[in-house]
């Protein structure tokens, strides 16, 4: 073999191991990040949050309704600067393939709409004719906008104008305007029953869709009851009614990680409302019950120790992480609906 080819051919199997090493390098820095933007945020303590954005606003004396826009305000910073940022609309890796992290924040993200909706419609509003307040006229559309929306606008730019407008709101709250008034909020039984309505919705839904998820195999059946609601009508006979409704397996991991990602943020949601609503719950005895969600939502998030979402069939081998999920969130739903009934009495 001439020097020259040996040359060349010691320069092409450089080429080769360099380029090889540079695709090692890109992979383990992407499974790094990837592991490190996969991992879920930590609960953060509402109160303290909450005096210490009185203190960036130099508000001496937090006003009822300030912890609980404040919370709504931070479940929207954490969805938009934990690490990684929103993942949702990411299109480029390793975001592009963190697929549980876009479940947990779309499930963050509906609880978040929910109690915004909440406070527009009803907190902040005396009446059913009152007019409500501009700032969360304005903050609400903003977090509706699409979720996965990554450019003209994006949907970080328009969650953090949604932001922007609750801040702005807590202003209203703690200082008087010109015309010498404050934002409104009413903490009553009635205003905080309409809410809870809409959380007994969603925790219902999570703990059926999560159920699902464990219904696989021979006799695994559940009845479909929006048939067997129109067997008088049609003449079904049961087994055309009593069908699998087994939830497929590519999509077991996104419903767990939508339903943790919910009672994250509704976990939070509901300590603030402890602090605003304290008047109230006393009042109908109620904070017990407000304690028992808190606890079972706390076990809904509690650190998962396997590396998957385990999905064992009923006494088998090996856990079944929908099962419990879906167990802690229904005891939270049943919570709920004590509390909705105590604040609806008189």
């Amino acid at each position: 073999m001439a020097e020259s080819d040996f040359s060349e051919d010691s320069k092409s199997r450089g080429i080769i191991w360099g380029f090889n090493v540079f695709i090692d390098i890109v992979a383990l820095v992407l499974f790094v990040l990837g592991a490190w933007w996969g991992r879920e945020p930590n609960t953060f303590n509402v109160q303290e949050m909450a005096l210490e954005r009185a203190k960036e606003m130099e508000i001496n004396e937090i006003p009822v309704g300030f912890v609980y826009t404040n919370t709504l305000a931070e479940i929207a910073d954490v969805l938009l600067h934990k690490p990684g940022g929103y993942l949702t609309n990411d299109v480029a890796p390793p975001g592009v393939f963190l697929d549980n992290v876009p479940s947990w924040e779309y499930g963050a993200l509906v609880m978040l709409r929910d109690a915004t909706t909440a406070l527009r419609n009803h907190f902040a509003r005396n009446q059913s004719q009152s007019t409500e307040d501009p700032d969360l006229s304005r903050a609400e559309p903003y977090f509706y906008y699409e979720r996965n929306s990554w450019a003209l606008p994006s949907t970080e730019a328009e969650y953090q104008k949604g932001i922007e407008a609750l801040h702005a709101y807590m202003g209203h709250l703690s200082k008087p305007d010109a015309n010498g008034k404050t934002a409104p909020f009413y903490p009553r039984a009635d205003n905080l029953w309409q809410y809870v309505e809409v959380v007994i919705k969603r925790l219902g839904g999570l703990s059926s869709r999560l159920t699902a998820s464990t219904q696989r195999g021979v006799g695994n059946h559940k009845i479909n009851t929006e048939l067997a609601k129109a067997t008088s009508e049609a003449g079904l006979q049961q087994d055309e009614f009593d069908v699998q409704v087994a939830s497929s397996w590519l999509e077991i991991d996104n419903i767990f990680y939508e339903a943790r990602g919910a009672s994250w943020a509704l976990l939070q949601i509901l300590q603030a409302i402890k602090q605003d609503f304290s008047l109230i719950l006393l009042d109908k005895r109620a904070m017990n019950t407000v304690d028992i969600m808190i606890h079972e939502l706390q076990n809904a998030v509690a650190p998962i120790l396997s590396p998957m979402v385990l999905n064992g069939d009923g006494f088998g081998l090996f856990a079944n992480y929908s099962l419990t999920m879906a167990n802690s969130i229904a005891r939270a739903n049943a919570a709920a609906l004590d509390l909705r009934d105590v604040m609806n009495r008189g």
